[in-house]
């Protein structure tokens, strides 16, 4: 008896440790700007090489900032952020902190002293949103209002957790542009019923926000006040939802094992932030457990699935009726130094069921699936980062939905791939301060997949694509599109972050005579003659209609000095309008393309503004 109580108390003193070193390991949502300050850091060579399993935890964040604070190239403004970082994610005293609008409190239970602790507290995000366009008669108005009430705390040194809720208001109206066939207009369905051609409606991005910048904060459905019974897809007027996220997450070995249980936003890779083809901040959250293991210093890998949550296009039940995903990805992160990084990425999506294989990160997904039959959606992904400390890095990406090599690639639908290339340099003259330059394509379908009949599912079809309730798991750019990117970012002071930005956005129409197939996330690809039947062939820009978007945009964060409160805001321009072909769309051949300014694909300028605060930010 005495030997088993040994035993557990041992166990107990490895799991939660000593009070003393007690620091907290719940995650840093990633649109805290020290993202950005890391990234620059181990740009210049001031950290050692940072992890591309994001969102980091407190530990890891502080474990960095000490590490960086020892350079002795840093300015004095740099070092001054750096402090306030610190300080903003260190563990808090006892009592009501009126700077992070939370009360901390805690308790030593146990022989050793094990800590544990409960802190509670409450933040706001405030923020109004307009939209001016010459092509539409109205002008558009939105707003995001949301509170926040968070319990968290330590259990021990080890393990932390995070009770996260918010409830919020919310707009952002969109123009409802027409229908739009998911296979090819003209398919012949299947007598199965498996392959059907399906009609959607389809609608322009939120018209107060700049093209694909717009992120879902709401969970499953929005409730209008006319009818709260209701469960609906789109805040088009003033609408109430909620939003919840947990962690409980585990620190080991000095973070090279770190385990969560959470509901969290993620982005993996080693590209630059926000450009993860394979799993990109922009995705909506949903529940998993993720491990990753970094047992030396050139190797790491991580592991995650998770139930993904369905999109409320037809009602609760009708639409979640075909989304019974789960999602598994595994990553392998090869390192030498500070000089060159690789990451292999292996992702599938997966009608629910218990598939040992899928969960496993020692298991390829892709082989795997060969044992066990055709029903799931696979992907790989390959990231190589090359760079020289001081002076900036260069990436490249390439994710793989379907290929055949031994076709025509460059033609073919059926090359479903995304590709990117980027470059970050770090810029001297101002304190952590960067200019990123990137370039995506996406092809036809990428991201997309069939609807399949399922041994689990009986004759219901299955929604397998790259997806979480409606947003791609991936980039945020949708099928069929490619992206020039320049962003200019800077902190002139220890108080205010900065940001300027381009981007050239080009991408097949999905609306109108003349839209291409494979260009929204709802496509299916034909499964048969997908070598040979002329309309699977794809000319961007040559086989239809194609939306140009350029936009302009500058934008600031100020913390304001002394105040738990933050302002932000960005203005600029969208210079849109379409191109279109001299023959037929999507007929299998290449045409030349002009510009044209017609009711059903107009030319238009816009101008998008937005404004808002936060109190207690985190």
């Amino acid at each position: 008896m005495k030997f088993k109580i040994l035993v557990v108390g041992m166990c107990a003193s490895v799991f939660f440790g000593n009070a003393l070193f007690a620091q907290s390991h719940i995650s840093v949502p990633l649109d805290n700007q020290v993202y950005h300050i890391l990234e620059q850091a181990e740009a210049r060579g001031l950290c050692r090489p940072l992890s591309g399993v994001r969102p980091y935890t407190h530990s890891v964040i502080i474990t960095a900032i000490n590490e960086i604070l020892q350079s002795e190239k840093l300015s004095k403004t740099e070092r001054a952020i750096l402090e306030q970082y610190l300080g903003k994610f260190a563990k808090p005293k006892t009592g009501i902190d009126w700077q992070r609008g939370a009360y901390y409190n805690e308790a030593a239970i146990g022989n050793n002293d094990t800590v544990l602790s409960a802190n509670a507290g409450v933040s706001a995000d405030i923020e109004g949103s307009a939209g001016l366009y010459s092509s539409f008669e109205d002008r558009y108005f939105g707003t995001e209002i949301w509170i926040q009430a968070f319990l968290n705390g330590d259990l021990g040194r080890n393990v932390s957790y995070e009770l996260n809720a918010e409830g919020g208001l919310m707009k952002a109206p969109r123009e409802h542009l027409g229908k739009y066939n998911t296979y090819y207009k003209g398919f012949e369905d299947d007598k199965k019923g498996e392959f059907v051609n399906r009609e959607i409606d389809v609608f322009s991005e939120p018209l107060t926000h700049f093209p694909y910048a717009y992120k879902k904060r709401w969970d499953g459905s929005i409730y209008f006040f006319s009818g709260l019974s209701n469960f609906e897809s789109w805040p088009d007027g003033i609408a109430g939802s909620y939003n919840l996220k947990s962690e409980l997450t585990g620190s080991f070995l000095e973070n090279k094992l770190i385990m969560r249980l959470g509901r969290l936003s993620h982005e993996w890779g080693s590209a630059s932030l926000g450009s993860s083809l394979a799993f990109n901040q922009m995705a909506r959250p949903f529940l998993g457990v993720e491990t990753e293991f970094n047992p030396v210093p050139w190797l790491g890998i991580a592991s995650l699935t998770g139930i993904l949550e369905y999109n409320n296009l037809y009602g609760i039940k009708e639409s979640s009726l075909s989304n019974q995903n789960a999602f598994s990805i595994t990553m392998m992160q090869f390192r030498y130094k500070n000089y060159l990084f690789f990451d292999f990425v292996d992702a599938v999506v997966w009608p629910k069921r218990f598939e040992l294989g899928y969960i496993s990160p020692i298991t390829n997904s892709f082989f795997y699936q060969n044992n066990i039959g055709d029903f799931d959606n696979m992907a790989m992904t390959f990231n190589l980062k090359a760079q020289y400390p001081g002076v900036g890095n260069i990436w490249f990406s390439l994710f793989l939905d379907e290929l055949n090599l031994l076709s025509k690639v460059f033609e073919l639908d059926r090359t479903m791939i995304a590709g990117q290339a980027g470059l970050n340099i770090p810029l001297p003259f101002l304190a952590f301060s960067s200019l990123k330059l990137s370039y995506t394509k996406v092809n036809p379908y990428t991201y997309t997949h069939n609807r399949n009949f399922t041994p689990w599912y009986g004759d219901i079809p299955m929604e397998t694509g790259y997806t979480n309730n409606g947003v791609s798991l991936g980039y945020y750019l949708p099928p069929n599109a490619d992206e020039i990117l320049v962003q200019f970012k800077t902190a002139p002071t220890s108080s205010l972050i900065t940001h300027l930005q381009y981007q050239l956005i080009r991408h097949g129409a999905t609306h109108g005579d003349s839209a291409v197939d494979g260009s929204h996330l709802l496509s299916e690809l034909d499964p048969d003659g997908r070598d040979s039947n002329p309309v699977l062939k794809r000319y961007f820009l040559r086989d239809g209609a194609y939306r140009w978007s350029h936009i302009a945009r500058v934008g600031a964060e100020w913390n304001l000095p002394g105040l738990p409160v933050s302002l932000f805001g960005e203005a600029g321009v969208i210079i849109a309008y379409f191109t279109n072909i001299e023959g037929g769309a999507n007929d299998g051949s290449p045409h030349d393309y002009s510009i044209i300014d017609t009711a059903v694909y107009p030319q238009s300028t816009g101008f998008v503004a937005k404004i808002g605060f936060r109190v207690f930010s985190r």
